[in-house]
């Protein structure tokens, strides 16, 4: 699937037949993001499992990488854009991914064999971003998958504040806002909350290795992926939420790239 290369696409069991998938060689050694490929163990309201909000959040971010900063992003001549790619926590590939990412993963199962390669792939060193899963279902379903990754005793969850690194790349944040798909933003008349009075407040935390680097980034009751699919949908949603996302997107990206 890229320059000088068969693309090839192959049919998953819950019917999405165009993802592509990590080759078996890659073409050029330039920065990507993999999307990971998962199996729902139960659903969420406006959440479409894995493919939620793939794959143009990753090819839109991967664009504007490329644009602000002078990261080498691996790019499709033909189709001019971004190369992403989407991984099974199975293959041995993933270990080839710069930069992991997931969505909706409130509705993640995880078998014991994705979860051990998972764990392998962070403790080398990649990093993996969670994002657009609300409220206290979700996140519960979603601690008690990565903990069978990375135990809670050895690897807590902490809560990622504005002082952070991550926080601080390129972009100076105070803080990640909560932006919702734009559908229910324009059908909510600017509501950001999907879930009502549990999904409030904003949750950035992170599970860090030995060394303090993140291995996981968790963006909770927010859906900072729609901020960059969306971004030609609706002017006045785009002005309110693309740069402070673009910005927060960005900035993981390089922290992924230098830490």
């Amino acid at each position: 699937g890229a320059p000088g290369s068969t693309q090839q696409f192959r049919t998953d069991p819950e019917g999405f037949t165009r993802a592509r998938f990590v080759p078996p060689e890659w073409p050029e050694r330039r920065f990507t993001i993999c999307r990971v490929w998962y199996t729902s163990a139960r659903s969420e309201r406006d959440g479409s499992g894995w493919k939620t909000d793939y794959p143009f959040s990753e090819i839109n971010l991967l664009f504007r990488l490329s644009e602000v900063t002078r990261t080498a992003v691996s790019f499709d001549r033909e189709q001019k854009r971004p190369n992403t790619w989407v991984v099974k926590l199975t293959d041995p590939h993933i270990f080839e991914c710069p930069f992991l990412l997931a969505s909706d993963v409130g509705t993640i199962g995880l078998k014991d064999e994705e979860a051990a390669m998972l764990r392998e792939y962070l403790l080398k060193g990649g990093m993996l971003w969670v994002d657009d899963f609300w409220g206290t279902e979700a996140w519960d379903q979603w601690e008690q998958q990565i903990a069978a990754v990375l135990s809670p005793d050895a690897f807590p969850i902490e809560d990622v504040s504005a002082a952070d690194p991550v926080m601080r790349v390129l972009f100076d944040l105070e803080r990640v806002p909560q932006i919702t798909n734009v559908t229910f933003w324009q059908k909510n008349h600017g509501k950001t909350s999907e879930r009502d009075e549990d999904s409030q407040q904003v949750h950035v935390r992170a599970i860090r290795d030995a060394h303090r680097r993140i291995m996981v980034l968790m963006t909770h009751n927010t859906d900072v992926g729609d901020s960059f699919e969306r971004e030609r949908e609706d002017s006045a949603y785009s002005r309110l939420f693309s740069p402070p996302g673009y910005a927060l997107g960005i900035d993981v990206l390089l922290y992924a790239l230098t830490e």
